[in-house]
């Protein structure tokens, strides 16, 4: 039987409007104003590169009592020990460390060493995310191999160290894996978010220590948790010559998830702003000024569409293009990127190309200078 095609009008539906596939479509210019976005204040008053310097004294200001970091500790002795070391495949050292980061409280790390070094080499600290064992996953031990960041970046000629989270591993407190109440019950005015960027700063002095080391090429990379604080670490830590974060948490405005930041259970990032949020008030400063603290020097942002609410991601990249704005006005567009996907909560094999090439051109390229740090002398623990 001889069939004949079928002619079919086919209709597409938008915001209840009826348009026929293959309307024609004008050409038109860009707007002469670019629509206003709530991201745009990070840089209101700031009319050139010299005026930055100002605002971000401010910003930092905001920063360090958001984590409240005049709340930390007196710093220990490191008291640095080496528990256990193991050649791996003939192209690192991988050593199991201890250090001191409060008085009586030790953190645990992996160490990775390529052997056979030219010189000094890059440091890299790996940060995990909210996975009980997060240092051997980093190593490469257990778990997922998309994550054995230690055991990679050791291959490319890093030197490499895995800190422990504060909640997890050898701590694991007795309410379990990232409960954060007895933590604040030992620390009332303190954050979550302040213990584990000064114990990741103490991991970078765990690093530059090390006569393999270079102190002057220091990076960070981290996933979901690690993510964030990769951002928090290089806000923080001016010896954070490159950072990158993967899949990292949203932020507070055009969130409605905020309270997350503030749980009144479990992992507790920030509990003083708790109060504020359940009233609908925000912190003085958001993740895109936290972000601004890092530049010029370079800041790799990996993140997902479909990791949680679409549309509060799409407010990311709006958010990331503002950021971008800074370091433009720096004169360092080279040092910042972003990167979206569509492969969820993961670190799938594009992205970790990304973030080591990222890495590598920023801290090992031939000739590559690091940028310098801001005018401001570096926060130290």
């Amino acid at each position: 039987m001889c069939r004949r095609p079928l002619l079919l009008a086919i209709v597409l539906l938008l915001d209840g409007s009826a348009i026929a596939l293959g309307q024609r479509r004008l050409r038109s210019d860009y707007p002469a104003t670019a629509e206003p976005s709530s991201w745009d204040d990070m840089l209101e008053g700031v009319a050139a590169k010299q005026d930055w310097q100002a605002r971000r004294d401010e910003l930092k200001a905001r920063f360090l009592d958001l984590i409240r970091d005049q709340y930390k500790p007196r710093r220990p002795p490191l008291d640095f020990k080496i528990h256990e070391s193991t050649i791996v495949d003939g192209r690192y050292e991988r050593r199991l460390v201890s250090y001191q980061v409060e008085s009586g409280e030790r953190a645990r790390a992996y160490v990775g060493i390529p052997l056979r070094l030219a010189g000094k080499a890059p440091g890299i600290i790996a940060l995990h995310g909210t996975f009980e064992r997060g240092i051997e996953q980093a190593a490469g031990l257990v778990d997922n191999s998309d994550k054995a960041y230690l055991d990679h970046l050791c291959r490319r000629g890093y030197v490499v160290i895995a800190p422990e989270h504060f909640v997890s591993g050898a701590r694991v407190p007795a309410l379990g894996a990232y409960d954060t109440t007895a933590f604040y019950a030992r620390h009332p005015e303190w954050t979550a978010v302040g213990k584990f960027t000064y114990e990741h700063a103490l991991a970078i002095d765990v690093l530059t220590a090390m006569d393999e080391v270079d102190p002057e090429r220091i990076g960070v990379m981290g996933h979901s948790l690690g993510g964030q604080g990769a951002i928090f670490l290089a806000a923080y830590d001016d010896r954070v010559r490159a950072a990158v974060s993967n899949c990292a948490a949203s932020f507070f405005r055009h969130n409605p998830g905020v309270e997350h930041w503030a749980r009144d259970h479990w992992y507790v990032y920030f509990k003083h702003i708790r109060p504020g949020l359940l009233k609908g008030e925000l912190p003085p400063i958001d993740f895109h000024e936290i972000m601004a603290l890092i530049a010029p020097r370079a800041l790799l942002d990996v993140s997902a569409l479909n990791d949680g609410d679409v549309l509060v991601q799409r407010q990311r990249v709006r958010m990331l293009t503002s950021v971008m704005g800074v370091y433009q006005l720096l004169e360092a567009p080279e040092n910042f990127a972003f990167f979206v996907h569509g492969r969820g909560h993961a670190v799938p094999e594009e992205s970790r190309a990304l973030i080591y090439g990222w890495l590598d051109a920023q801290l090992k390229a031939a000739g590559k200078t690091a940028p310098p740090g801001p005018e401001a002398s570096a926060t130290r623990p």
